[in-house]
């Protein structure tokens, strides 16, 4: 409608088939002219009521069709009906046609003859309801034929649809700010060709040749002259200021189509193409701004999605790797596929391609925009879901309301969802909520037994449940496989995504990250033991072994802590932990980190020989042999020296917290002699880890 208000017209009106519109004639001609969007310009001759076959033929006839055209010029009838007792468009076309032709035989004696294929006058009557209207069809034939397609390869895009995707990705103001535009599947050359007509002022009307008003009697050929000179002027002066326009494609008789094109319409040299698959798509030299515009295919049939699944992925990862900066529009009638691009559209807009419903997807080439890419199979669709499927609904929703109720109750925004209830599903769900929800799902490994082909399947049957059920978007799920794990592989990075998001947990604020790491920053199991921290905190002096993210050192912090000293040996970590302090408001001097060795630096007696601390937090690996240590460590045999060496720094009357995550773990004896000690797991048990008891252990040791 705003292209037609541009164009002069008034009293615009939507209707089902388009849009009614008020104008003089030179309004009726530039649209014909400058319309990129219509189909058809129809002026309506009557209006009569048709519930007969006798009264259309007396409706049409009522109609002086001598005014309009001569017998000399050929006729063809387009009928539509709709809710009418005249249903058979056929039957319609001929009635109508016999009204025209008897009144002309019935006046002069001739009639005009039919022409379906290339008529001189096309006449158009639309019955709805018994009602009907008689139109003159101005533009003829369609106005999506410009005049410049030659020979097309498989399913071109129309005209009129192309421009459409343009001016909805906003291409005229890109053009206008100075950007360039690449379509890196080009095909025939359709989108590169409107996209030249509308950022050069190019009449999208001004190549054809034949129009229905030409040989209408009413026809003034003088404005329509007059129009098109002006079109003309308007096309010459905007090719001077033509921005960069690029089309590729891994077809070599698509780029010869596409050519063929550009050539008929006479910007060879403002249409640069070439040969070049998606995996070599690079942004323009020189160009630091414009839109990338693409009809990729859509994988109608059946076992198409899965070829073209890595056509997607590999089209958002140049897009992220070249494009950043710029805007992306892409044409799809399967938009799952385009979520396989890893990022969010900003905007989406309803189209059809003919009777397909499609998307138009519109992007910021921008980090801020970027998606998690889902690390696992893809969810499986609803014909492959089994009766598990269900039954695995049935637990999450089941614990979702339980554990929900205890969550909300207790404050807590983050917690274990699902931890292998039912074995053959055999995966952790955490919830995490911050801003939105999100929700962190780890495999646990199979065993070598495990047929692999239902293993996996099951896996992609939950990935198709677990965001129904919880009503998140796909991009909220993460997922990774948690395997046994050796060495320092647990704190090995895994992906270079760095996305954080902040979460709460007992007043609290965290940044998580769900890709990076194997780990997500927060044990949620040990939520107890970090608010019992924070409970023995009060005016103490706090040191945190093995920090990790510093989740614990926020707690005792929180809880009035006198100072805090968090000691890891990752600088990653350590920053990370820094972060988390000084996101809760803890950044003043009191609170201290040093990136060590904690192993060494125990047996150094820290570097604060002679600082004593009245509670301290020590939970070590099971395992580690990090290339910065001087040695491995493993916390069954290492456990009796590396609390030997914190209770150097136990002041008396002080509190450690020990605590591991080996699932076998055996306390020492003769630490049990040495020092006082109080086995608390089952006090620092979550009621969500209720089913994993072994998740972890811990201590109280004081010195007697």
């Amino acid at each position: 409608m705003s292209e037609l208000e541009a164009l002069g017209a008034t009293q615009l009106r939507e209707q089902p088939a388009g849009v009614e519109f008020s104008g003089d004639m030179e309004t009726a001609y530039r649209a014909c002219l400058w319309s990129r969007c219509a189909n058809r310009i129809l002026l309506p001759l009557a209006t009569f009521a048709a519930p007969t076959p006798e009264a259309l033929y007396e409706g049409v006839q009522s109609v002086d069709w001598s005014a309009h055209f001569t017998p000399s010029e050929t006729l063809a009838i387009d009928f539509v009906a709709r809710n009418s007792q005249i249903q058979h468009s056929q039957f319609g076309a001929q009635k109508v046609k016999d009204a025209i032709v008897d009144q002309f035989r019935a006046t002069c004696g001739e009639r005009p003859s039919v022409d379906i294929q290339n008529p001189d006058m096309r006449i158009n009557l639309f019955l709805q309801r018994d009602q009907a209207t008689l139109y003159l069809d101005l533009s003829g034939d369609s106005l999506h034929k410009r005049g410049y397609r030659q020979a097309g390869g498989a399913a071109p895009l129309k005209e009129n649809l192309a421009a459409a995707i343009l001016l909805r990705a906003e291409w005229p103001r890109i053009a206008a700010e100075g950007g360039g535009l690449v379509d890196p599947m080009c095909g025939s050359g359709t989108l590169l060709i409107e996209a030249v007509m509308i950022a050069a002022d190019w009449a999208p009307g001004l190549l054809r040749e034949r129009y229905g008003f030409l040989a209408w009697q009413q026809h003034d050929a003088a404005l329509w002259q007059r129009l098109t000179d002006e079109a003309a002027q308007r096309r010459d002066t905007g090719l001077e200021h033509l921005p960069p326009i690029f089309g590729y494609d891994s077809h070599g008789k698509a780029i010869q189509f596409a050519q063929a094109s550009i050539t008929a319409a006479g910007l060879d040299e403002h249409i640069r193409l070439a040969k070049r698959d998606v995996a070599e798509l690079r942004k323009p030299a020189q160009l630091e701004q414009g839109l990338v515009v693409v009809n990729p295919p859509y994988g109608e049939r059946m076992g198409e999605r899965e070829t073209l699944e890595p056509l997607y992925r590999q089209l958002g990862e140049r897009l992220k790797a070249e494009f950043s900066g710029w805007e992306a529009a892409v044409f799809t009638g399967n938009p799952e596929l385009a979520k396989l691009m890893g990022i969010r559209a900003q905007k989406q807009h309803n189209m059809f391609n003919g009777a397909l419903p499609c998307k138009l997807l519109r992007f910021h080439i921008d980090p801020e925009w970027y998606m998690t890419e889902q690390r696992g199979p893809r969810p499986a669709k609803p014909e492959e879901l089994g009766p598990g499927a269900e039954m695995l609904a049935n637990r999450l929703r089941k614990n979702l309301k339980e554990l929900g109720r205890w969550a909300r109750r207790e404050g807590v925004s983050c917690y274990r969802l699902y931890d292998a209830d039912m074995p053959e599903y055999a995966l952790a769900v955490d919830l995490y909520q911050g801003e939105q929800r999100w929700v962190h799902v780890q495999e646990y490994e199979a065993p070598k037994t495990v047929d692999e082909r239902k293993a996996r399947l099951r896996l992609r049957e939950a990935m198709a449940v677990i965001p129904e059920v919880l009503a998140l978007p796909q991009e909220n799920v993460y997922f990774k496989v948690r395997k046994r794990q050796k060495g320092a592989a647990q704190y090995t990075r895994q992906a270079e995504e760095k996305q954080f998001f902040e979460i709460e947990e007992g007043g609290c604020r965290f940044l998580v990250n769900f890709t990076d790491y194997l780990d997500t920053g927060l044990f949620l199991d040990h939520r107890i033991t970090r608010q019992m921290v924070a409970d023995m905190a009060k005016g103490k002096r706090f040191l945190n072994l093995f920090a990790y993210t510093g989740t614990v050192s926020v707690y005792a912090a929180r809880g009035g802590a006198k100072s805090t000293l968090t000691v890891d040996m990752s600088n990653t970590y350590l920053d990370w932990a820094r972060q988390n302090m000084a996101l809760n408001g803890f950044d003043g001097e009191q609170h201290q980190f040093v990136q060590a060795d904690c192993l060494e630096w125990l047996k150094q007696g820290g570097v604060y020989k002679r600082a004593k601390f009245d509670l301290i937090f020590l939970d070590p690996p099971t395992f580690s042999s990090s290339k910065r240590m001087t040695d491995t460590f493993d916390v069954q045999r290492d456990h009796p020296a590396v609390i030997g060496a914190a209770m150097a720094l136990l002041d008396a009357g002080g509190t450690l917290v020990f605590s591991n995550n080996f699932r076998k773990f055996k306390i020492d004896p003769e630490l049990e002699a040495r020092f006082a000690v109080e086995d608390i797991t089952p006090r620092t048990l979550p009621r969500d880890f209720a089913r994993n008891p072994k998740i972890h252990h811990c201590w109280l040791i004081r010195h007697q």
